[in-house]
Formats: C-alpha cells, sequence, structure tokens
C-alpha cells in the first residue's frame, strides 16, 4: 500500500501487516483490537509528524513506521508496535505524556516516555547529558523491559540511516552504539539486532577495513558456501541413519566486525582466519543436541580446547547451544553449531522469544525477583545509584556491558556469573552484602587463596565470614564489579557517617564563608544540588564531599548556577557565593555588548593563557591579585579550582558582537599531532585546514629515527565547534596517529 504525504512530493510504501491493521479499521471491517490501537497509533503519529522531514528528505513518518516494523518483526505485542510509532512524538511535537495515556492508555504512555531523550532539559555538559540519559533509560527499563527493545529498533534503523548525516555526527552515534547499545542487544540476547548494529558501526568508524573485509569474504564466498554444503549433506545423512531428525542444517557466515574482531584479538591476516562461516544444526531435543555432537566428532577430528557447552552452562542472556571446532574437508578448520529450534529463536529474538509478560498473560514486561536474565540489569540499578559522577557512570557502564563474564560455583554448586577478573571479594558481594562485609578470607578449590586472586571458569568459592571482620579500602584497589566496589565504599559511609557530614561542613562553609550559611543549606537552590548529584539529602551531600565521593569544586559550580537560575537580582545567597547581582540599569537593557564577554562590561580583563579558553567553553572569571583586572579561565581549570569564592564572577561568551552580527573574533589555539614520519606530512595538513579555512600561525615538526613525527601548529579559532571540526579534519588523514589540543603548561 502507498500513501501519498501531501505536504511533499514523496510517498510512502506501507509493510503489508499495517496495511492490514488499516484496513480493519475501515467501516467494512471489524476492527479487533490490537490492530486498532497499532492503526490508531500510526495515524496519530502521521499527523503529528506531518510537514517534518528527516535528513534524506523523506517525510519523518517513514522512521517510526520503520521502528515499528523492526518491532513487528521481533514479535513484539501490540503496546511496544505503537510506542515504535510514537517514540518520537513528545520529543519532537508538543504533545504530552498525559495526551497519550488518554489516547493510547498507561502501558504506551510508560514506554514512550522510557524511550524520549531529555532533549528538553539543560545540563552542563554533554557527558552528564548522556549519563542522565542512560539512568533514566535503565530506570524505565527496570519498570518494562521492553522500553530497550523499542529503543533499540530505534537506533537500529537510525544506523540504517546514518550516511545522511555530517561526518562528526555519524563518527559519534556510530561509537556510542557500538558502547552502548550493541552489547544492550547483546545482553538482551537480540542476536540479530547486535550483528547489524555492530557492522554499521565498524562500517562508520573504521570504513577501509570494513570495505576491505567484505570485499575479502565475497571473493572466496563460492568455494566456502560449496565446501559447507558438502559437509551439511555427509552429516545430514549420518544423522539420519541414527533417527536424528534435523530440521535445518546449513552455514551461517560470521558478521564482518566478528571476523575483524578475531584478526585484531589472535594478530593475525584474514587468510589466517579459516572459520569465516559456521554450521549450524538444528534439531528437536536437547538429547540430540548431544547425539549429534558425537557425529560429529566421529565423522571429523575436534580441535581440542574449541568446544564449549552453553546447554549445560547458558550465558547471561540465555543463549544456548554446543560449540565445537573440527578439521574438515582439505585441513580446513570448521565451526558447528547445535541447538534446538526453541535455542535458536532465543538466540536470535532473545528476550523476545519468551516476553515474560506474555508467560505470566500480564501486559507488563516487569522485573521479577526470580527472573535470572535481568540480573545484569538489577545490578546495574543498584550501583548507579552510587555513581555521582556521570564521567564515572558512562565508563563503568560501558565496562558492565561489555565484560565477558565468568563462571563459578559455590561449595553447594550453585553457578554465580561474575565479570572477567573477578575475585573472591566480587564473588562474596554478589552473593550477599554482609557476607562481603563481614569476609574474613576466601578458598578457592579448596585452598587459601588471597582475596585479590583473579577468579577463573570453574573455580569453586568459599567465602569465609567472622562477626567482628569488616572491609578494608585496600579492597576498592582489586575489586572489579561495580556492585562490590559500592558497597565497600557504603561501608565506610555509614560508619563514618557523622566525621564525613562534619567535614562536608566544615569544607563548605570555608569555601563559601559563615555569612549566612545556615540559611543557603536550607535554600531552593541547595535542593536543585542535591537532587542534580543525585543524592536524597542535603546531609548527604555534605558527607560525600567529606568523604570526597563529590569533589567541592562541582557543588559550588552547580551551586552558583543554581543561584543564577533562581535568583536574577541579588540575594543573601548571591551575597553568599560572592556573585555580584545581574541586574542591570533598565537604559542599558537594550544596548548590545561589543565585548566578546558577558559579565566584564567596562572592565580590564584578559584571557587566561594557563587553558586558553574559545567561545563555546563553559568559562569562569578570577579577580587578579595584581590589578591586572579579571581573567578569564575555562570552567574545571586547575588554576581557577582553588580560587576562593569571593574572587570568582561569573561569566559567559557573547554570542555577537554588537549590533546582532557574528562574532569575528579568532584565538590562538595550540595543538599536537603526532604522525607517520614521510615527507609532505605537514604540507598536506597544512593543506587540509588551509581548506577549511582555518589560519595557521605557526608550525613546527620535531623528527627522530624510528619514531612518529612530532608536529606543533598554533591556530586561529572562531569557536570550539570550529576548533573540533578542525581537529577531526586533521583526525581523519590518513598517517595522523593522534591530535590533542594543548594547554599553556605543556609548552612550559
Amino acid at each position: 500500500m502507498t500513501i501519498a504525504i501531501p505536504s511533499h512530493s514523496q510517498q510512502l510504501d506501507l509493510p503489508d501487516w499495517l496495511h492490514q491493521c488499516l484496513l480493519a479499521r475501515s467501516e467494512n471491517h471489524p476492527a479487533p483490537e490490537d490492530a486498532d490501537l497499532i492503526a490508531r497509533a500510526f495515524e496519530f503519529a502521521r499527523t503529528l509528524h506531518e510537514g517534518q522531514y528527516r535528513k534524506s528528505g523523506e517525510p519523518y513518518i517513514a522512521h517510526p513506521v520503520a521502528v515499528a516494523g523492526l518491532l513487528h518483526d521481533l514479535g513484539g505485542d501490540r503496546a511496544m508496535i505503537a510506542a515504535g510509532f510514537l517514540h518520537d512524538v513528545i520529543e519532537d511535537t508538543e504533545v504530552t505524556g498525559e495526551e497519550l495515556e488518554t489516547q493510547f492508555g498507561s502501558e504506551v504512555r510508560q514506554l514512550v516516555e522510557g524511550v524520549t531523550k531529555l532533549s528538553k532539559y539543560s545540563f552542563s555538559s554533554k557527558t552528564e547529558r548522556q549519563a542522565e540519559n542512560f539512568r533514566r533509560m535503565f530506570i524505565a527499563m527496570a519498570q518494562d523491559i521492553r522500553v530497550i527493545v523499542v529503543k533499540l529498533a530505534d537506533r537500529l534503523h537510525n544506523m540504517r540511516t546514518l550516511q545522511h548525516l555530517a561526518p562528526e555526527k555519524q563518527q559519534r552515534i556510530a561509537l556510542e552504539t557500538r558502547e552502548i547499545f550493541a552489547p544492550l542487544a547483546n545482553r538482551l540476547g537480540i542476536g540479530r539486532f547486535k550483528w547489524e548494529l555492530e557492522d554499521l558501526c565498524f562500517k562508520y568508524l573504521e570504513l577501509q577495513d570494513y570495505l576491505s573485509i567484505k570485499e575479502l569474504v565475497a571473493e572466496r564466498r563460492s568455494d566456502r558456501e560449496a565446501r559447507i554444503q558438502t559437509i551439511a549433506n555427509l552429516l545430514k545423512d549420518r544423522l539420519h541413519k541414527i533417527g536424528i531428525s534435523v530440521m535445518e542444517i546449513k552455514g551461517r557466515p560470521k558478521h564482518l566486525y566478528g571476523i575483524y574482531q578475531k584478526m585484531r584479538r589472535q594478530k593475525k591476516e584474514f587468510d589466517e582466519i579459516h572459520d569465516i562461516a559456521a554450521l549450524r544444526i538444528i534439531v528437536v531435543t536437547n538429547e540430540e543436541c548431544y547425539r549429534s555432537l558425537a557425529v560429529v566428532h566421529d565423522a571429523f577430528r575436534p580441535i581440542p580446547g574449541r568446544f564449549k557447552d552453553y546447554i549445560g552452562l547458558p550465558k547471561p542472556n540465555h543463549y544456548q547451544s554446543l560449540h565445537t571446532s573440527v578439521i574438515g574437508l582439505n585441513g580446513q578448520p570448521l565451526e558447528v553449531q547445535i541447538r534446538t529450534l526453541e535455542m535458536h529463536h532465543v538466540a536470535e529474538y532473545g528476550i523476545a522469544a519468551h516476553w515474560k509478560y506474555k508467560e505470566s498473560g500480564s501486559s507488563q514486561g516487569t522485573l521479577s525477583s526470580e527472573d535470572e536474565k535481568f540480573t545484569w540489569l538489577r545490578q546495574l540499578l543498584e550501583w548507579q545509584r552510587d555513581l555521582k559522577d556521570a564521567q564515572e557512570y558512562i565508563e563503568s557502564l560501558k565496562d558492565n556491558l561489555f565484560e565477558d563474564d565468568v563462571y563459578v560455583f559455590t561449595p553447594q554448586g550453585d553457578v554465580i556469573p561474575l565479570a572477567h577478573g573477578a575475585t573472591p571479594v566480587d564473588f562474596a558481594y554478589r552473593i550477599h552484602t554482609e557476607v562481603g562485609n563481614h569476609m574474613k578470607g576466601a578458598r578457592i578449590n579448596g585452598r587459601w587463596s588471597v582475596l585479590d586472586t583473579p577468579l577463573h571458569n570453574g573455580d569453586i568459592v568459599e567465602i569465609i565470614t567472622y562477626k567482628n571482620s569488616h572491609p578494608s579500602l585496600d579492597w576498592l584497589n582489586f575489586s572489579v564489579t561495580p556492585t562490590a566496589r559500592n558497597r565497600i565504599r557504603q561501608w565506610f559511609r555509614r560508619s563514618h557517617r557523622e566525621e564525613n557530614l562534619a567535614r562536608g561542613r566544615e569544607l563548605l562553609e570555608k569555601e563559601l564563608g559563615k555569612s549566612g550559611f545556615d540559611a543557603l543549606l536550607k535554600s531552593e537552590p541547595m535542593q536543585v544540588v542535591t537532587q542534580r548529584c543525585n543524592y536524597q539529602s542535603v546531609d548527604d551531600l555534605l558527607a560525600a564531599v567529606g568523604y570526597g565521593e563529590i569533589t567541592l569544586n562541582q557543588v559550588v559550580n552547580r551551586l552558583r548556577e543554581a543561584v543564577r537560575a533562581e535568583q536574577p537580582i541579588a540575594t543573601a545567597e548571591t551575597a553568599v557565593l560572592g556573585l555580584p547581582s545581574t541586574q542591570r540599569d533598565p537604559a542599558d537593557a537594550d544596548k548590545p555588548s561589543n565585548s566578546p564577554i558577558r559579565g566584564v562590561e567596562g572592565l580590564l580583563y584578559h584571557l587566561a593563557g594557563c587553558c586558553n579558553p574559545i567561545p563555546g567553553e563553559p568559562i569562569i572569571g578570577v579577580v587578579t591579585r595584581a590589578a591586572k583586572g579579571i581573567s578569564i579561565h575555562r570552567q574545571g581549570c586547575g588554576n581557577a579550582e582553588n580560587v576562593p569564592g569571593d574572587r570568582l564572577v561569573p561569566v559567559s561568551w557573547n554570542p555577537t558582537n554588537g549590533n546582532g552580527r557574528q562574532r569575528q573574533h579568532t584565538y590562538p589555539v595550540d595543538i599536537h599531532i603526532e604522525s607517520i614520519d614521510r615527507v609532505g606530512v605537514l604540507r598536506d595538513i597544512l593543506a587540509r585546514l588551509s581548506d577549511h579555512n582555518i589560519n595557521v600561525r605557526t608550525a613546527g615538526v620535531k623528527t627522530a629515527t624510528g619514531k612518529p613525527a612530532l608536529i606543533s601548529l598554533c591556530l586561529d579559532i572562531c569557536d570550539l565547534q570550529q576548533l573540533e571540526r578542525s581537529l577531526n579534519h586533521i583526525r581523519n588523514m590518513s598517517d595522523i596517529l593522534s591530535v590533542r589540543r594543548l594547554s599553556q603548561a605543556e609548552h612550559n
């Protein structure tokens, strides 16, 4: 079915399943409940997105239709498919969550709000925005696991159409997808999403390697398929002879990124990777899986150490299969996977193959305490509450999603999955918080072991506890799981809370001054800062400052931001914080400022040479002691962090240079480049910058035999965006090893 979009010349092809839903709502057909909801969601989204277009030029509604189609093919229910149509309406239109609930019910609203980005909220940095997005997403996942499946479908279609965006945005989105969303798809067991996401990221992040491997795989395809088909026919005959019902037996090529990873991991060339494809055997029962394995090993010589039993010991995402590698025809190694049809569905569709809400008859995909499939998600929710720093949270999230698990056993034979490199301390806290808090020692396979010993697959671990034992701060140096590390920190916070609270209060009072301090702690801005830092109360925030979990500068800077947002004129709080009144003379309200810096009008100021701030970066003014006026620093600059609050001045960049014209100022920025040492590399870099109208003030090169060339450039830059573009222009050159910005301290 094709529908015309009135405001655009393009037309939109609707999939057959959606066509049937629309027909079911027509006057001549009864409207089943599922079809009615799906059709109404499509028409609602189409109306709201009317007049909106994607970067490709196609009507925007094409994206929600594609997302809903992915969810339909994955086996999603009506609420998921409706959410696929509606997932962008809160972000991109004026529709509210309440309106969605009125139209489509609370279930659809919950899914849409769980997927919606925080574009309408204000954050101090991209990292903080990204961290808060993921925090909210995981909380929504805990309420309904289908949230992340809708989000994955959204991300997959965006990756399929990424070619229409600017190269810088392609790189950023692809990197985030590889680091977060592909591992999430793996954790949920949705293999078909994971493989395609990884290959698309591979294409945008390592294009030359992607094209090379794609070409090599295609060149050998016919010979490989013929060889595997011969083996498949031979095994099929043998399996039938002993009465095993083979539902399917065929080759499956490995995805390109998987081949690339194996080449890098094993440091081999493509010609040295023999198992480019795997032979998959699908049978009826678990018993037939093991009988089929015996047939394979009888027909072909197994390779020692290459057998894995994921049926007896499933992966955390419930993937099950027997994997073995054998020497096939012509001495070529071949990987063979053996599984039942149900196992195959789980491997392809993951959580979608056995939705919890379908099994129980409920419409909610909530987590239960017995549902081991989502232990990793519950752990994420546990430790994310304790990680306040946005960068630390993002890095911990990546590590947790990426790490391969090791499987160890309790003395009773229970299997405990842990992150790679985990120690007995991680094992103890995985069992129970109190076990970890009172651990005295550990036995691994019956032998006493030191607590920093890495655990391996199959280890039997016994934890010895003693009522007077307690954690040691030294454990933080070798424990690897966020759960263990946070439980250790929590113990120290609780056991020294009053001491930490007093220290935090003393530090903050010393920084801000005693005048009005108690009133400030009870003020609305302080409550805002407490919430922004993810603490329950002001006392919790002060204790965290005393413990060192959050820095004093972070609290003070956010408090200043909150006060400025709350009070446009001077108040007791601004006086405590050392902030000048922001109230201006009404006569000057409409006068454009000719200064590139707001907040220093009529004052002597200069840009600090220690950090060389440029427009687009958050800045702070420091009143100098040598009568040199105000020094403008980048926020976070080490030379400004320890300055007393009464010498700090809130400043910002002026987006225009008087009379509404765009600013024409340029600022010197020093960059350092490491490059392969070849003739003409500096010339090529300068030509690339010249092509993009970047002026180079100075240039220098240092070379040494057998080492990279070290190139120093001073560029005239207008703002942070231009600097990032310039660095990317250089970084994308084939001979460039690294590019970074220099600070004044590195010159000295």
